[in-house]
């Protein structure tokens, strides 16, 4: 079980490959390498940030903590709203009138293609910087390098790193899926006195899952793993350790941990997919960042 205070990270510049001001906290991590990883991360964007139209081949759920994001044609995200962008499949552009702020989970999916790490991403943007731009979300070669002139930039920073060409899952869903948790009705937990749960939806046959989950004062929730789970508002304990808002914990397959509610508390949880039985395979889909 790992457990981080959200509200005692520091804000680290980020996205510089897309246009505009984005600042992140990173909550948590996976093991790079392995088609399980993934990225737990706090995102603020300012009014000037742009990121185009675009794919990747992992998964990502987002949770809407302030302000608006604009997704054109997919639709626009409002605070308490969760999306699920399924790997393979376009959305965008992102816009947004002021600053918002995000909850973004980035995962291995079901086609097994794996998650590239920010600092890989990192690494791959730093090097291509000597030969090429990255503007608006595009990287443009320069004109000296041999190489498609105009390409997206995380695809040019994947296929830099494994030196071959992106190829993405087929979509098991044509768009992105947003879900207004307000729309959801609270359902009482079996068995787990003063807890309700939203549970807004699973996702792929490796059941990825997003839910919210509602505890009144007193009340005691058994989370269990592999998932993250995010305090999104209330006082508490779990464990031997202090829960508010922005308190994050994940825990892997077999653990367990008690989310105890000093006052009424909000959880996001976020269930990620189990991948047991697939293998990475160099041959597999590329990888990407978002």
């Amino acid at each position: 079980m790992k457990i981080v205070q959200g509200d005692q990270l520091d804000w680290v510049r980020g996205l510089e490959h897309r246009g505009g001001t984005f600042h992140y906290r990173n909550l948590m991590e996976g093991t790079p390498g392995t088609i399980d990883n993934f990225q737990l991360s706090m995102g603020r964007n300012d009014k000037d940030f742009v990121s185009p139209r675009h794919r990747h081949n992992f998964d990502q759920f987002r949770f809407q903590l302030e302000g608006d994001l604009n997704f054109a044609r997919d639709g626009k995200m409002t605070p308490g709203m969760v999306g699920y962008f399924p790997e393979g499949a376009s959305y965008g552009p992102q816009t947004s009138e002021a600053t918002a702020m995000t909850i973004v989970l980035q995962f291995g999916g079901a086609s097994g293609s794996g998650y590239l790490s920010r600092k890989e991403v990192k690494q791959g943007m730093e090097t291509l910087k000597q030969s090429g731009t990255f503007e608006g979300g595009v990287y443009q070669r320069n004109a000296d390098v041999p190489g498609k002139r105009n390409m997206d930039g995380f695809q040019a920073i994947w296929e830099h790193i494994n030196n071959r060409p992106l190829e993405y899952p087929k979509p098991r869903y044509p768009q992105a899926i947003m879900m207004d948790s307000s729309h959801y009705d609270w359902v009482a937990s079996s068995g787990s006195p003063g807890v309700h749960e939203k549970l807004l939806g699973v996702f792929t046959e490796r059941r990825a899952e997003a839910s919210l989950f509602k505890l009144a004062t007193g009340a005691t929730l058994k989370g269990s793993g592999r998932g993250i789970y995010f305090a999104c508002s209330g006082l508490g304990r779990v464990d031997d350790q202090p829960m508010r808002p922005f308190t994050t914990v994940f825990l892997e397959r077999g653990e367990q941990a008690a989310f105890a509610a000093e006052q009424e508390t909000e959880l996001l949880h976020l269930g990620l997919p189990d991948l047991r039985g697939l293998s990475a395979q160099t041959s597999s889909p590329a990888l990407a960042a978002a």
